[in-house]
Order: structure tokens, then C-alpha cells, then sequence
């Protein structure tokens, strides 16, 4: 198994070069515009309040933003929420960043409208845990949102993960048909959007499995 410190050295480790992905960064106008059509699609026209957790330096935070939603991004990477804020501030665009354990967000009592979640459930050590804890959060009738996949590799741009990864629950990922049944009797609707064929949003082929799977609470 894993521990916290570690993964947050990693993560801090990958952040300068983190949005160099082109679908991390959303740089290009093909792929920005492809992510934000899918959030649209995904999230309610009026504003809401949205919890992102692993939000990364915060690329779809400032997309929910930009759509006029109030966003909270929580990430263990003190380098990566630092990359968030500036990336909003820089943008002119509201939004809060906290430092702490995605599978467990430092939000206290507070509810949330949508969860989304991106590329996140094959680091957790126990990801049915804050699958659980993530439920708790969103208000009924509320939406949670995991963009999620099978992994050709762990890590970033081939940097092995930290030690112990091989033996987290979903190393490597998770498919669509196994995410589907752990939530479906968690949720009141659910259904499953097949996105590896979608270019547009990977800024190239892939030829992994990707989907997202979004819930009724």
C-alpha cells in the first residue's frame, strides 16, 4: 500500500509539467472546447456549487467556472492546488482550492450539487470507501461525475508511481461495466458515456478504455 506523504511528493513532482498533456492543460482550443461541451452536458445550466476532487492544477475547475458554477477543487498536491488558484486568478475566475485527501475532502459539512472526479479512483487505497464518502456530499438529486478508464501504464509520462501502487485496489484503472455495478446500488440513476472514441478530448487516438460515469444521487 501506498502512504500520503509519497503521493503527495509525486504529485507535487509532476505539477510543472503536468499540463503539458494536452488533456490536462486544455491548451488547445479543439480540446478545451471538447472538455467544456462534455461539462455542459453533464452539469445544470443554473449555477450550482461543484466539488472537484483531485482537481490537479485545476483545468476543469476553471471550465465549471467559466460555465458560472461555484467551484471547490481539492487535491493532495500542495503544488498542484497552487497551479489551480493561479490558473482561475489568472483567468479573472472565483474558485476555492484546499490542500487535502481527495478520497476524504477537507469540506466539512458542507453539500455539493455535483462531485466530479477526473482519472482519480486508480490512486485511492480504498476506493470504495470514498466512493461512500463522496455520496455523502452531494445534496439529493444532486450529480456525481467520474471521468474514469483503463490505464495502458501508471503515472506521468511513464514516471513509475510511488512504491506499493501495484497492490492499490484499481491500479491501472477500472472498467466502465465494473465502476457501473459498484455505484448502481449507491444511486437512484446512472449511465455510462464511452469517450475513447472521442480524439477531440485526448488531443490525440487512444486506444485505452475511457468513459464517464454520471449518477443521480
Amino acid at each position: 500500500m501506498t502512504n500520503t506523504a509519497a503521493i503527495a511528493q509525486y504529485w507535487d513532482a509532476a505539477a510543472p509539467r503536468f499540463d503539458e498533456e494536452p488533456d490536462h492543460g486544455l491548451r488547445a482550443t479543439e480540446t478545451r472546447d471538447a472538455w467544456a461541451n462534455l461539462l455542459n452536458s453533464w452539469l445544470p445550466s443554473r449555477p450550482v456549487d461543484v466539488l472537484d476532487v483531485g482537481c490537479g492544477t485545476g483545468s476543469l475547475s476553471r471550465l465549471t467556472a467559466e460555465a458560472g458554477h461555484r467551484v471547490t477543487g481539492v487535491d493532495l498536491s500542495p503544488r498542484m492546488v497552487e497551479h489551480a488558484r493561479a490558473k482561475l486568478t489568472a483567468a479573472g475566475l472565483a474558485g476555492r482550492f484546499l490542500v487535502g485527501d481527495a478520497a476524504s475532502p477537507p469540506t466539512g459539512d458542507q453539500r455539493f450539487d455535483v462531485l466530479l472526479s477526473r482519472h482519480l479512483m486508480w490512486t485511492l487505497p480504498d476506493p470504495h470507501t470514498a466512493l461512500g464518502d463522496w455520496l455523502s456530499r452531494v445534496r439529493p438529486g444532486g450529480t456525481l461525475v467520474l471521468v474514469e478508464g483503463r490505464w495502458r501504464e501508471s503515472g506521468q509520462s511513464g514516471t513509475p508511481y510511488v512504491a506499493g501502487a501495484e497492490t492499490l485496489p484499481w491500479a491501472g484503472g477500472i472498467g466502465a461495466d465494473d465502476l457501473a455495478a459498484t455505484l448502481r446500488p449507491l444511486v437512484t440513476e446512472l449511465r455510462v458515456e464511452p469517450l475513447s472514441g472521442e480524439a477531440a478530448l485526448w488531443g490525440r487516438t487512444v486506444t485505452d478504455e475511457r468513459y464517464a460515469v454520471i449518477a443521480t444521487v
